[in-house]
């Protein structure tokens, strides 16, 4: 297995550990030049940058090499992070742009299985059985349907709805405007309801996809 898709249980169990508050102090310390502190704050957010990176490119080595970019850019920029945002939303922003423009560099797509873009509605083990079986059926379907949009699609619709972040925010980091946002998060749902329900796609609706880029 590859190391960086699958971290290790020490780093993970680290990265979960870490409170609010520490990671606080540790972007304080690692402002005024402690670099020991940067690489505490590397392993501790490693996994969800090296997840979100994985999402948006749906590639491996691009992965590695958008985290890269985001740490570098991260350490570069340390000083200039104010707080007015989570540590990790900061993080997030810096991934998106980095896989944004990485993505730009590279002209052909890649159909690789995207790893665990959404969550099962109900994981719970009182559930039941078949009901569970039909929900991971679904999310493999998912993920195989967000694999296949094209990048500029994808990465809307994943740093919206699986990382929340809002409009304004992906706006800027992806470098369009909010109207552009919007109109392709619509698109990338609809792609995603047409490859999930086809049977529930009226043909005005691919016509009218077709006939339009943002």
């Amino acid at each position: 297995m590859s190391r960086d898709r699958h971290v290790t249980a020490a780093v993970r169990a680290r990265s979960e550990s870490l409170e609010p508050a520490v990671i606080a102090l540790l972007v304080d310390r690692a402002r005024s030049g402690d670099e020991g502190a940067f690489e505490e704050l590397v392993r501790a957010t490693y996994v969800d940058t090296y997840t979100l990176a994985y999402r948006l490119t749906a590639d491996e080595e691009d992965a590695r090499d958008v985290v890269q970019e985001t740490y570098l850019r991260a350490h570069r920029g340390l000083k200039r992070f104010r707080g007015d945002a989570q540590f990790s939303t900061w993080l997030y922003r810096i991934t998106a742009n980095c896989a944004s423009t990485h993505l730009g560099r590279r002209a052909k797509h890649r159909h690789e299985e995207l790893a665990d873009d959404a969550p099962l509605p109900d994981e719970r083990l009182e559930v039941d059985p078949q009901l569970r079986a039909e929900n991971e059926a679904l999310r493999v379907r998912l993920r195989s349907a967000i694999d296949r949009l094209p990048p500029r699609l994808r990465a809307v619709v994943v740093l919206r709805d699986v990382y929340d972040l809002p409009h304004e925010a992906i706006a800027s980091e992806l470098g369009i405007s909010e109207t552009a946002t919007k109109v392709r998060l619509h698109r990338a749902r609809r792609r995603l309801r047409e490859d999930l329900y086809p049977d529930h796609v009226t043909p005005s609706g691919r016509d009218e996809e077709q006939s339009r880029a943002v």
